[in-house]
């Protein structure tokens, strides 16, 4: 049973209570009485607030159901005025300007990659937040991007041919990010300092400077003996580093070791949908981890060729100006990404903490405890510095119209008067991936356009939005055709041109999805230019390697000025709100519906049994074809809501479906029998509680608020969990 502490009308768990009055109080500059009482208060006043707006969604739900099965119409000027007499789409205010203050750079001015990590994973939040640079000649060597053939196999030792193809590749990088006035970098033999100019020897014996000599703004070394190069090119910098005793550096010209790319300029340290967090001790160590990356204390210890090594956070980096730097003082450049933390929705609740003796809502618990923790950065109480303009940055999920966003900006208000720091100090970002946060963005944005940094879209929660809204409507189009109908391309605009018209270019980041494969960089490199060509500042990617490689995106595509050209008066309503139902001419074949079937099914599975049996809530899972995909919730609110719309609509029958969750239950175990953690549904799947849990989320699909997995999860985990401990 958990212990609790009374704390008046609170009751805190115990372990997370000891966390925050002896880690997270102490030279906060906020006593436990203040912290405490100010918490009672917050519960008090925001806790029926957040259920009334629960219950706002469910009633617009009940009527957008009664509607469609009515058979009124789904798509026109009688659908539109339905919306709006619902008060589902609300007036947008006409202008909205954006007056965010403090913003760092990274997010304001810079455009570049985002991570989002799982807070609860130390390795990979430690591995995110320094992914602020990577190396490309490991990214190149180590990925698809070159291509095999011809003796370039990776091998397990390294191979010369193809790290000559990873140096001409990166030479060929160099001649887009630093031409050179006259030449090509693959024929230069030495980058040399002469008079306080940078000099590139060629092959030929000729001595050429950049076209824009500016752009190398640092050094280190001396001008002698160089170390490494600093440029800057878009607003990103990149070092190129030489070593003549380096093994590819004897062997190159140049004596060029590698080059270092600026990569992930922010990370999300996430609390939410790549997180199993489902009680007191789980959220406890969410909120620790937090606070050694605040304090700059996080490390782990792991073995490596035998060795046991510290991986901890990197130090920032420092250079000697060049003739062409901004001042003649040493150049400091961060080590780490700039990080975000995600905190959870408005939907859920936790014991760790109760409230009257009721769980209280986890994202109102999450901005109280995430927000102090975050104060010990402004108070520069660690090793490094998070936000240097004095900001807590928090992104807010699967909020649902402006309502709920100017819910989370006064709740922001009171946990800044409770942990005593400026009004506005805590940043917001709206993810915008509901249907009715969509079609209302520019009156969402003005809700909290005094703090806003971020707005997004992401294909996955909102699709699984989108199908439960309308889950009455009709048959969805098979899921991979989701991505080519009218609605998708309409949102992916209409979200960056109310961003632009809002303002939030130079205050914020307008943000891309995801791209999910991590073993297939080349075609990465090849789609993912679509997003800052789109005006999008970031784009998520699923790993540091990736990071370094779409930097270079951002070196091709000026994004700044991408967004200049835009049509930011772009009304994309009428697409958005067509529902991307089944064509009526269309015949699914069984085969057809067998494998659509089998896809969703299995990766609902292979997710589920990971986060359930194991608390894992962000892995590259492997699909039907065993590629790896990195995946988290969201994928099982799509494939889900897809399965359960079908049901409805007879497309399929519950007896198919329970034979293809049988089926894909044994290739999943097949699949992860190497992990010696793992945990088999089969043979007895029906005391399997991972393979119950995938079979509640589809057959309670629709029932489950806004096509949400986390109820069940919830359950599933805690039910895991008490049973683990019995045994």
């Amino acid at each position: 049973m958990q212990g609790y502490i009374t704390r008046g009308r609170l009751q805190v768990a115990d372990i997370l209570d000891s966390f925050i009055n002896q880690q997270a109080l102490p030279d906060s500059g906020v006593s436990p009485d203040a912290f405490w009482q100010g918490a009672e208060s917050l519960f008090a006043d925001f806790i029926s607030v957040n259920q009334s707006l629960l219950e706002k969604r469910d009633a617009l739900q009940a009527k957008i159901d009664e509607y469609h099965k009515a058979g009124k119409p789904v798509s026109g000027e009688g659908y539109t005025a339905f919306l709006t007499e619902i008060g589902y789409l609300v007036e947008q205010p006409k202008e909205v300007a954006a007056t965010t203050t403090n913003v760092d750079a990274e997010i304001a001015t810079m455009a570049g990659p985002q991570l989002v990590v799982p807070i609860n994973n130390a390795r990979y939040a430690l591995n995110a937040v320094n992914a602020r640079w990577g190396s490309l000649y490991d990214a190149l060597y180590g990925t698809d991007v070159i291509e095999a053939d011809g003796g370039a196999e990776k091998g397990t030792s390294y191979n010369p041919v193809r790290g000559a193809r990873v140096i001409s590749a990166a030479r060929d990088y160099l001649n887009t990010l630093i031409p050179l006035a006259q030449g090509d970098h693959r024929n230069s033999v030495s980058y040399t300092v002469e008079n306080d100019e940078l000099v590139i020897e060629l092959e030929s014996g000729e001595k050429v400077q950049l076209a824009t000599p500016s752009q190398w703004i640092g050094y280190t070394g001396t001008t002698e003996a160089l170390i490494s190069l600093l440029f800057v090119h878009n607003g990103l910098h990149f070092a190129i580093q030489f070593d003549e005793n380096h093994p590819v550096g004897k062997a190159d010209p140049a004596h060029i070791k590698d080059i270092e790319v600026e990569s992930a300029l922010t990370t999300i340290m996430d609390c939410e949908d790549s997180v199993a967090a489902v009680d007191a001790e789980d959220k406890t160590l969410v909120y620790s981890n937090w606070l050694g990356l605040m304090k700059g204390t996080l490390s782990i210890e792991m073995k490596k060729g035998g060795k046991t090594l510290t991986r901890s956070m990197h130090e920032d980096k420092n250079y000697l100006p060049s003739k062409y730097a901004d001042d003649t003082s040493p150049i400091t450049l961060s080590g780490r990404s700039l990080m975000f933390v995600r905190n959870v929705g408005h939907l859920m609740t936790n014991d760790a903490m109760l409230f009257d003796g009721q769980p209280v809502p986890e994202g109102i618990m999450d901005g109280l405890v995430t927000s102090l923790i975050g104060k010990h950065d402004l108070l520069n109480n660690g090793s490094f510095k998070n936000s240097r303009q004095g900001s807590i940055y928090i992104v807010k999920p699967k909020m649902h119209g402006p309502e709920e966003v100017a819910f989370a900006d006064k709740l922001f208000a009171s946990i800044e008067k409770i942990i005593d720091v400026p009004q506005n100090t805590l940043k917001m970002g709206i993810m915008d991936e509901e249907r009715r946060t969509s079609v209302n963005l520019q009156a969402c944005i003005n809700e909290a356009r005094e703090r806003v940094v971020f707005i997004n879209t992401g294909f996955l929660d909102r699709t699984g939005d989108e199908i439960h809204t309308s889950m009455l409507a009709g048959p969805f189009a098979e899921k991979a055709k989701l991505k080519a109908l009218p609605w998708i391309s309409a949102y992916e605009t209409s979200n960056v041109a109310v961003g632009l018209r809002c303002g939030l270019s130079g205050k914020a980041q307008i943000g891309k999805g995801m791209w999910p494969i991590p073993d297939e960089m080349k075609n990465m490199m090849t789609a993912k230019q679509v997003h800052p060509k789109s005006g999008a500042n970031t784009a998520w990617v699923p790993s540091p390697t990736a990071a370094t490689l779409h930097a270079l995106h951002y070196h091709q595509i000026n994004v700044f000025e991408v967004q200049q050209g835009l049509d930011a008066a772009f009304d994309g309503l009428s697409d958005i709100l067509t529902i991307p139902l089944l064509p009526k001419e269309s015949e699914l074949t069984r085969e057809v519906i067998e494998r659509e079937i089998d896809n969703n099914v299995q990766g609902i599975l292979g997710y589920v049994v990971r986060w359930v049996h194991q608390g894992v809530g962000c892995s590259k899972v492997p699909d039907i074809n065993n590629v790896g995909l990195m995946e988290d919730r969201a994928t099982l609110r799509i494939s889900s809501q897809h399965i359960a719309n079908w049901l409805e609509h007879n497309i399929v029958t519950k007896e198919q479906v329970e034979a293809s969750l049988r089926k894909m239950a044994v290739l999943v175990d097949e699949q992860n029998q190497s992990d010696p953690e793992y945990i088999a549904m089969a043979p007895d799947l029906d005391k399997s509680i991972g393979f119950q849990a995938a079979c509640d989320l589809i057959f309670l699909g629709k029932e489950q608020p806004s096509g949400y997995t986390e109820p069940l999860l919830h359950a599933r985990r805690r039910e895991m969990k008490a049973k683990l401990a019995s045994m």
